[in-house]
């Protein structure tokens, strides 16, 4: 397997324990930690394959590291490389916009010819909209701190094991 970018904002703590399980799953050296709020066009080209923590702010908007960084996007070509994507959100307390983040994040890599890989269902979930949602899958792995942490292990778990075929 080829060396995979884990980028994440190593400032964040729930983006940053999400990150530190999704590395023990792997279980190996194929994980590449960057921190996405020192990021460069350079080093982010030199990855093939991507695992992105992407949580949500406010009310649905991208934090302010990938905020920044989207410009550099929206000029790559990302054709054939492939990107996994877990985000953060509260379905409760933002239910019409949960995950919204992840789901900016799908359309901008998607839009630069990227493929992505690691869709989860829905199932299991309750929130009025969400731009991570496709149909009955979202764009990612989606984790609810607040309102679901008790599943988060099991979610990883199951997620890296789908990324092992998907990446490979």
């Amino acid at each position: 397997m080829n060396k995979i970018a884990l980028i994440y904002s190593f400032n964040t703590k729930k983006t940053g324990k999400i990150a530190e399980r999704i590395r023990e799953e792997f279980g190996d050296d194929n994980l590449i930690p960057v921190n996405a709020e020192e990021l460069t066009e350079e080093q982010f080209l030199s990855f093939d394959q991507f695992v992105l923590g992407v949580p949500t702010w406010f009310d649905g908007e991208l934090p302010n590291y990938w905020d920044e960084f989207v410009p550099a996007l929206e000029d790559m070509d990302l054709k054939g490389r492939k990107f996994a994507l877990f985000g953060l959100g509260d379905q409760k307390g933002y239910p019409e916009n949960f995950l919204d983040g992840l789901g900016l994040m799908a359309e901008i890599l998607e839009g630069q010819g990227a493929g992505l890989v690691g869709f989860t269902s829905t199932e299991g979930y309750e929130f009025e909209s969400s731009r991570a949602a496709r149909g009955d899958l979202f764009a990612g792995l989606a984790i609810d701190y607040e309102n679901q942490g008790s599943m988060n292990k099991e979610r990883v778990k199951a997620w890296v094991e789908q990324l092992r075929s998907e990446f490979s």
